[in-house]
């Protein structure tokens, strides 16, 4: 058997193969709420055969939206929604996944077809928050500061809508530490020019994710898969580091987390980012080394490229997302380039052997 299609058993939960659709921002939700655009994006890659299907970074309070299209879960009322994508998912033999997070200062932005720039207070917009002052473009207006007061909200946050997705019927949930969001701003000293035990040290620069990480953990249950996202690198000089990754996944692993899904940037605007086939998998193989799962992500594309991947032991998973945003069948197509017979939808089953 491949390795893409071998089984891979993460605490209680098994995955029926090694391809998981990455957290994709749909940018289509209203007041935070699910609707059917998410039932079918989602859906249809559950129905693609693909083995764990993670919704997009959903927001864990109002003003931790990247834009006023994102999904959220700092309400009660947002959970019936997303029980009902859940439901589907696991009716086609999928896992349900969700990541949870807060954009920090590059929240209170228009949608990306709407040209995705900050939105002020007079166009739908709100002020944004952040470890300091530090806009993330120069055009942006300057983030509020967390006080230690914001920052326990915060906390707080992440814990009740874990909370949230665990009545909602997800089985993985993903804090989102990645992307120059608030967490990785925390964590980087070109975004975090605190002096208080927030900043300045590797240590204090980890201590929200830490928190945030230990809050999830309280409230999500042992047998259920904890990942966690993060840049491995920000891209620029004196920015968060590969090394400093490293360090960060052994601390995370002893709290319980199960896989560090490991991306880059997003934290630098003006970052140069050698962006090619795989590029991120490096810091995949390198994390993997302390211990912890982890998953590749970054421009993968083909059956052959994922099983290399994995069969060189440089990740446990393989994270898509432009190619099933192309072709949410995909794990379908794979199975077959790769000599595997795996179950299709009844409903299709009369294409299979086309």
């Amino acid at each position: 058997m491949s390795k893409l299609f071998s089984p891979q058993r993460i605490k209680d939960i098994t995955l029926k193969n090694r391809i998981v659709t990455s957290p994709m921002c749909q940018y289509s939700a209203t007041g935070g709420y699910a609707n059917d655009w998410h039932l079918v994006h989602l859906g249809t890659r559950a129905a693609g055969g693909v083995g764990l299907v993670i919704a997009e970074a959903t927001a864990v309070l109002p003003e931790g939206r990247i834009t006023p299209g994102d999904l959220g879960l700092w309400s009660d009322g947002h959970i019936d929604g997303l029980r009902r994508i859940v439901d589907f998912i696991h009716s086609q033999g999928a896992v349900a996944g969700i990541q949870i997070g807060h954009a920090g200062r590059k929240a209170s932005c228009a949608v990306p077809w709407k040209g995705g720039l900050q939105l002020d207070e007079q166009n739908g917009g709100w002020q944004t928050v952040a470890p300091g002052n530090i806009p993330f473009l120069p055009t942006d207006r300057k983030p509020e500061p967390l006080s230690r007061e914001g920052i326990r909200k915060v906390i707080s946050g992440f814990e009740s809508a874990a909370g949230r997705a665990l009545a909602a019927g997800f089985r993985v949930i993903e804090i989102h530490g990645a992307h120059g969001y608030l967490l990785q701003e925390f964590l980087s000293p070109l975004s975090n020019n605190r002096t208080d035990e927030y900043g300045g040290s590797f240590e204090n620069r980890i201590r929200l994710l830490t928190l945030v990480t230990g809050a999830v953990r309280k409230v999500w249950p042992y047998g259920y898969p904890l990942f966690v996202r993060i840049s491995a690198t920000d891209w620029s000089d004196g920015g968060w580091t590969l090394e400093e990754s490293v360090k960060l996944s052994r601390i995370l692993k002893d709290m319980g987390a199960d896989l560090i899904d490991c991306s880059s940037g997003g934290n630098v605007h003006d970052a140069k980012i050698p962006v090619a086939p795989g590029y991120q998998v490096p810091f995949s193989e390198a994390i993997r080394k302390t211990g912890i799962l982890t998953g590749a992500v970054g421009f993968i594309t083909t059956a052959d490229q994922a099983e290399s991947i994995l069969q060189e032991e440089k990740a446990d998973l393989v994270f898509l997302a432009r190619e099933l945003l192309r072709n949410p069948y995909f794990a379908l197509y794979a199975a077959r380039e790769l000599g595997e017979d795996v179950a299709w939808p009844v409903q299709y089953l009369r294409a299979k052997k086309a």
